[in-house]
C-alpha cells in the first residue's frame, strides 16, 4: 500500500494471495489493509490537502503530465499486470493503457479550464466572485473489470481540482491496482496527496465512503455495492458511476452487418464484464432470423483461450461470482423459452473454471433475467421486437439508465430513440460499448445507474464547490 508518501503493510502484517483467472496460479502477496489502514491514509490525505489546493493549477497539471509519462515508460509492465491479475486479452490491455494516458492527461488540461465567473450584485459598487473550491479529500473505490481506466476517470479530474486521494481498488485486480499506484508514487507528488489502500471493499471501501475526513467520493461498480457506498457517504458529494442492462435496438432498416460485427464489441468485449455491455439485443422481427444468423458466425470467429497467447480474443471472466451468474441467467432464459444459438456453458479443457463460452441465445422472453438483470457476461440475448415503441418501451421497461445504442438508417427514427429513451448515453449505430475518454458518462436520474458524470471534466463538477467572494 502506499500511505503518505512512502510504501507500507497492512498494520496488521496480514496479506492475502492473488491469483491469476487464466491458470489459478498466484501471482503475488497483496496487503489485507483494515478500517485503521483506511484511516491513516484518510489522516496523511487531510495533512496534504491545504498545501495541494495552494498550488497554481498550472502545477498540477504538470504533475499530471507526470504521472501519463510514468504510465508510459512503463506501459509494457502495466499490460503484463492488467492481463494476468484481470485476465483480458493483452490486446485489450494494451487499449485500456493507452485509455490509461490518456485520462491523466486530459485532467491536466481541463483543470487548467475550470473556472469560476463574475456575478452581479444588487448593491452598486460590489464585485462578486464566484470562484471553484476543491472539496478537499476524495475517497475513491473502483471495480475489477477496468482497473486502470475506471481509476484514472476518478483520481486524474479529483487530484487535477486541488483536492487529494485516498483509492482502494477491487480486491481481484489490487496487483495491477499497486502497478498503476507505483507509477503515481514515482510522479514525486507531494507526500499524502495520493495514497492506495488494499483489502476488502465491505472494510476499507466503507470506511472511506463513511469516514468524516472525506468529503466527497467516487465510486464505480454494481448498483448494489452503489447504494450502500451512498448510504455510507450520506451528506458528501458523490459521483456514483453503477451498473447497466444496456439494450441495443436493431431496426428493419438497419446495416446488420454493421450491427452484427457492433455486437461482438458490445457483448464480448473484456469477457461482456462491462458495465456498457450490449446486455439485450432488441432486434426487429422482420430481420430477426437473417440477424440471429449473422451472430452465430461471428461467435463462432470468437477465440477463447490463454490472454497472453496471440489470436486469443477473449480470456477467462474474473472471478467465481460472475461466472456463476452467467450459469443462472443462461439457464433461467433456456427454462424460459429461449433458443441456444451458440455456446452456452463453461468452456473445458483450461486450467481454471472461469472460461465461459461466447454465447448467443434467441427468442429470449423480456422478463428473463438475462434481459432484466445486469448479467456481466459473454452472453447475446435477442429479444424480438415489432416496433420503435416496442424498443422504447422495453428500453425504458427496466431499472437501469447507463447507455444503450439503435442501428438504423432512419436519423429521425434514430434521434427519437435518443429523446425518449432513459438512458445517459445513446450510440447511433455504433457498438454500446463506443465511447470517449473526454465525454460526460453516466446514469439518467431516477435510474438505478448512479449519479453524477465521469469523462473528461465532468467529475471535476462534482469534486469541486462554488464559494461566493463578495468585495465592496
Amino acid at each position: 500500500m502506499f500511505v503518505g508518501g512512502a510504501w507500507t503493510g497492512a498494520a496488521s502484517g496480514e496479506t492475502t494471495t492473488a491469483d491469476s483467472p487464466a491458470t489459478g496460479e498466484a501471482i503475488g502477496e497483496v496487503p489485507l489493509g483494515d478500517r485503521e489502514d483506511a484511516r491513516r491514509a484518510i489522516a496523511a490525505a487531510n495533512d496534504a490537502a491545504p498545501g495541494w489546493a495552494r498550488l497554481t493549477v498550472f502545477e498540477r497539471a504538470a504533475l499530471m503530465h507526470r504521472v501519463a509519462d510514468e504510465i508510459e515508460k512503463r506501459r509494457e509492465q502495466l499490460e503484463h499486470a492488467l492481463t494476468l491479475d484481470q485476465g483480458k486479452p493483452l490486446h485489450e490491455s494494451r487499449d485500456e493503457v493507452e485509455e490509461l494516458v490518456a485520462y491523466w492527461r486530459n485532467a491536466a488540461e481541463d483543470g487548467k479550464r475550470l473556472e469560476g465567473r463574475l456575478a452581479n450584485s444588487f448593491t452598486p459598487g460590489k464585485r462578486v466572485l464566484l470562484v471553484r473550491r476543491p472539496r478537499g479529500v476524495i475517497g475513491v473505490i473502483t471495480p475489477w473489470n477496468w482497473p486502470y481506466t475506471m481509476p484514472a476517470e476518478l483520481i486524474a479530474p479529483a487530484l487535477a481540482a486541488g483536492n487529494t486521494v485516498v483509492w482502494t481498488p477491487a480486491s481481484t485486480t489490487a496487483v495491477c491496482g499497486a502497478a498503476l499506484a507505483a507509477c503515481v508514487a514515482e510522479a514525486d507528488l507531494p507526500p499524502g496527496v495520493f495514497n492506495f489502500v488494499t483489502g476488502p471493499g465491505s472494510v476499507v471501501g466503507d470506511e472511506i465512503a463513511r469516514n468524516p475526513g472525506t468529503h466527497g467520493v467516487g465510486f464505480i461498480g454494481s448498483t448494489e455495492t452503489g447504494r450502500k457506498v451512498a448510504e455510507a457517504a450520506a451528506g458528501k458529494a458523490a459521483v456514483l458511476e453503477l451498473g447497466g442492462n444496456g439494450p441495443v435496438v436493431v431496426m428493419d432498416d438497419a446495416d446488420l452487418e454493421l450491427a452484427a460485427e457492433a455486437a461482438v464489441t458490445a457483448c464480448f468485449l473484456c469477457a461482456g464484464q462491462s458495465c456498457t455491455a450490449g446486455e439485450r439485443l432488441l432486434v426487429h422481427r422482420t430481420v430477426r432470423e437473417e440477424y440471429v444468423e449473422l451472430l452465430r458466425e461471428k461467435a463462432r470467429r470468437v477465440v477463447l483461450g490463454d490472454p497472453f497467447a496471440d489470436g486469443t480474443t477473449m480470456g477467462p471472466l474474473n472471478n467465481e461470482g460472475v461466472a456463476a451468474k452467467m450459469d443462472e441467467h443462461v439457464a433461467d432464459a433456456l427454462e424460459r423459452g429461449a433458443e441456444l444459438v451458440h455456446g452456452g456453458e463453461r468452456a473445458g479443457g483450461f486450467a481454471t473454471s472461469l472460461y465461459w463460452q461466447p454465447t448467443v441465445l434467441d427468442g429470449v422472453s423480456p422478463e428473463s433475467r438475462v434481459a432484466t438483470e445486469e448479467t456481466f457476461g459473454p452472453v447475446a440475448p435477442v429479444v424480438e421486437i415489432g416496433s420503435l415503441d416496442e424498443a422504447i418501451r422495453l428500453a425504458n421497461d427496466s431499472p437501469y439508465g447507463l447507455l444503450s445504442a439503435i442501428f438504423t438508417r432512419d436519423l429521425a427514427q434514430g434521434l427519437r430513440y435518443a429523446d425518449e429513451v432513459k438512458t445517459g448515453w445513446v450510440n447511433v449505430n455504433d457498438s454500446s460499448n463506443y465511447w470517449e475518454a473526454h465525454l460526460p458518462f453516466g446514469g439518467r436520474s431516477g435510474t438505478a445507474s448512479g449519479i453524477g458524470r465521469v469523462g473528461g471534466a465532468a467529475p471535476m463538477e462534482s469534486f469541486t464547490e462554488l464559494q461566493t467572494v463578495v468585495v465592496a
